[in-house]
């Protein structure tokens, strides 16, 4: 009776009842605990006010566990005659930064965090946040809930599985490869590293035979290695702008 009137009670009467409905069309269920669901939207670039551990770092580091956990379930039952190589690269073509940013632009988290952060929002925070989701979700409601949302809301509606198992992304070693053919050197420069809204960043050039090719620029540094290595692809032709 008690879970039932504080359902209710966020729903028409919180303070925080706009950010209860959103959560509800996110999750497909609505939260009890709305302040551990909202601190998974505080980024530590924009504190807010708040003190510096009232971020989501500590939500999406047990969001990222629970996701590999689970994921990793998933995929053995789903594949049952793949082998461990197999298995490992689907997980992490699932898990990486990348898809988690897509899903989380997809779910719609963009809204909700510019409503709790003043800073510039850049892709990765949208992959963090889903990870804050998920470890929100593990907190409060336990490993088979969280495992149900991750599977049918993540899994099942914003990700096609079938076309992951045949795409290639790794474009560092689809560069690496090519230039291990032709007989070619090839290194990674940092050639920049500065601050963009009190966070690092990184530009990294690719450099084939001691000649740069391309530059990648992001806030990870092998994210940065990434884009300059895809970029680096289309330059030599060997990727269509289709491809991505």
């Amino acid at each position: 009776m008690l879970k039932v009137f504080r359902i209710l009670y966020n729903m028409f009467l919180s303070p925080d009842r706009h950010l209860a409905r959103s959560l509800k069309a996110v999750l497909g269920f609505l939260p009890i605990n709305l302040e551990l669901f909202k601190l998974a939207f505080y980024h530590r670039s924009s504190q807010n006010g708040h003190d510096q551990a009232s971020n989501n770092e500590r939500l999406e580091y047990l969001g990222d566990a629970m996701l590999s956990s689970i994921v990793a379930e998933y995929l053995y039952k789903k594949y049952p005659y793949q082998d461990e190589g197999f298995l490992t690269k689907m997980r992490s073509k699932i898990v990486k930064r990348d898809t988690l940013n897509e899903i989380g632009d997809k779910m719609g988290l963009d809204v909700l965090l510019k409503e709790f952060n003043s800073t510039r929002l850049s892709k990765s925070m949208l992959g963090n946040a889903v990870e804050a989701l998920v470890g929100a979700i593990y907190l409060q409601y336990g490993y088979k809930k969280t495992e149900k949302f991750v599977v049918r809301r993540i899994l099942r509606d914003y990700l096609d599985i079938h076309l992951l198992e045949h795409f290639d992304d790794n474009y560092k070693s689809q560069l690496l490869e090519w230039c291990q053919k032709q007989g070619k050197e090839i290194e990674y420069e940092v050639v920049q590293r500065y601050k963009m809204d009190k966070r690092d960043r990184f530009k990294v050039a690719v450099l084939v035979d001691g000649r740069t090719l391309a530059i990648g620029d992001d806030f990870n540094k092998k994210s940065a290695e990434q884009l300059a290595s895809e970029s680096a692809l289309l330059e030599l032709g060997l990727l269509s702008n289709g491809t991505h």
